[in-house]
């Protein structure tokens, strides 16, 4: 195995491995673009394990890029053959997906600097981050554990951020960032517009939020119980959103962007409040 080189996975330039090839100092690397016209990947006995990197698209994606469904057979096969490997966002979804676990949109993005909780110190990959550890997030997808799958790592709103299975590692958050990569993904401009949406989203769901609490807080004759639960609702909205928006922005530096975020947010919310108050307008136009 000392002549077999560690292959690395690739489906967008600026994901690449950075500092996981640290602790493979001295060991032949060979990389393959998975996604790229005619590409195909190594026999399994021609290497000694893989590294499977994130990308932009959905491990669902396979009817635009036809690369995804064959590496996840690849992957399958890796499986069966108990070859070790470590996906990182993307590629941890194309290790569940082979095992048979699906993936689909979270209940929001995670994007930033965020805690992961680590659930097992005794992990040889995971476990010396344990207890926690503050990484980067960047996904708008999850996935359940898959079957015969042991959970390494949560998040506040993501349960399965890190699993093992077998000689596998999956692990949604991105533990080989360093600045260069973040550099990297910024000079990417769709990678900067998704930090900056999910920032915008945010607040406009704050003022969305907030408008929510004061309706109920002013409106007569409504069940205390049921005030109480929408305005603990409303406040739960609010936290996750100001937990997404100083994330992101520890990252999105552009000052510009910022300044005009407030405004954008605001005319979010309008648009959403028109939509959901249009029809019972509407109806009180004609009763009148």
């Amino acid at each position: 195995m000392s002549d077999r080189p560690l292959l690395v996975i690739r489906h967008v330039p600026w994901e690449g491995p950075h500092r996981i090839l640290d602790a493979f100092a001295g060991i032949p690397v060979v990389e393959v673009d998975a996604l790229a016209p005619g590409a195909t990947l190594p026999a399994l006995n021609d290497v000694r394990g893989a590294v499977i990197m994130g990308g932009p698209m959905s491990v669902n994606d396979g009817a635009r890029h036809p690369g995804l469904d064959a590496e996840v057979a690849w992957i399958g096969q890796a499986l069966a053959a108990d070859l070790p490997m470590l996906g990182i966002c993307l590629g941890s979804q194309l290790i569940a997906r082979a095992a048979g676990a699906p993936s689909a949109p979270g209940p929001r993005k995670e994007i930033g600097w965020l805690p992961v909780e680590i659930a097992d110190p005794r992990d040889p990959v995971i476990g010396p981050l344990a207890p926690m550890t503050v990484a980067l997030h960047w996904h708008g997808e999850a996935f359940p554990l898959p079957d015969g799958a042991t959970a390494l790592a949560r998040s506040a709103i993501t349960p399965v951020q890190a699993y093992r299975l077998g000689s596998a590692w999956g692990v949604l958050f991105h533990p080989e960032a360093d600045e260069a990569l973040v550099d990297s993904w910024l000079a990417e401009p769709s990678m900067h517009a998704e930090a900056i949406e999910a920032v915008v989203e945010a607040e406009a769901a704050i003022v969305v939020a907030a408008a929510v609490v004061e309706a109920v807080v002013e409106a007569e004759n409504i069940d205390p119980a049921a005030e109480a639960a929408i305005v603990a609702e409303a406040v739960e909205v609010i936290v996750e959103a100001e937990a997404v928006i100083e994330a992101a922005a520890e990252i999105v530096e552009d000052v510009a962007a910022e300044v005009i975020l407030d405004e954008i947010a605001i005319e979010l919310a309008a648009d959403i409040a028109a939509a959901d108050v249009a029809p019972e307008a509407a109806g009180e136009e004609s009763a009148s």
